[in-house]
């Protein structure tokens, strides 16, 4: 069921005038998940100056501490702070935005469809430049 409302999620991105969508090389794909991996294994451990290197430039300066970053965190994203669960999507452009979408699940057994937006730096790798936290039905057929 969380599948259809991803399909649902997906339907709405596709369907936004003037911006086509499409997957990312393999190498990519990895790669982003892997810093989106990690940061919420930083999260999971407590680990605020390595969760805080997985943001990008712009999210550490608007920030500009891992002490304001990791309290921003524990207080609006609490299933992304202590997922129990994270099943990843196949990452996409989505005009000139890199997106990830994650169905994480909280320590409360509630989920959430994360959507990360991505920013590949000038060498080649990539940070979390933003996320995003939306609702996911319970749907019973």
């Amino acid at each position: 069921m969380k599948r259809l409302f991803l399909c649902l999620i997906g339907v709405v991105f596709l369907a936004t005038p003037g911006q086509a969508s499409e997957t990312l090389n393999p190498e990519d794909a990895a790669a982003i998940r892997g810093v989106i991996e990690s940061q919420l294994n930083a999260f999971l451990r407590d680990d605020g100056n390595q969760a805080f290197a997985h943001a990008s430039p712009a999210i550490q300066q608007q920030f500009g501490s891992v002490e304001t970053f990791m309290q921003m965190v524990r207080m609006a994203y609490p299933a992304v702070y202590r997922s129990n669960q994270a099943d990843f999507q196949a990452p996409r452009m989505v005009g000139e935005t890199v997106i990830q979408e994650v169905i994480v699940t909280g320590e409360d057994g509630v989920s959430y469809l994360a959507v990360y937006t991505m920013e590949q730096q000038d060498d080649g790798t990539w940070r979390i430049n933003g996320c995003s936290l939306f609702g996911v039905p319970d749907i019973a057929i």
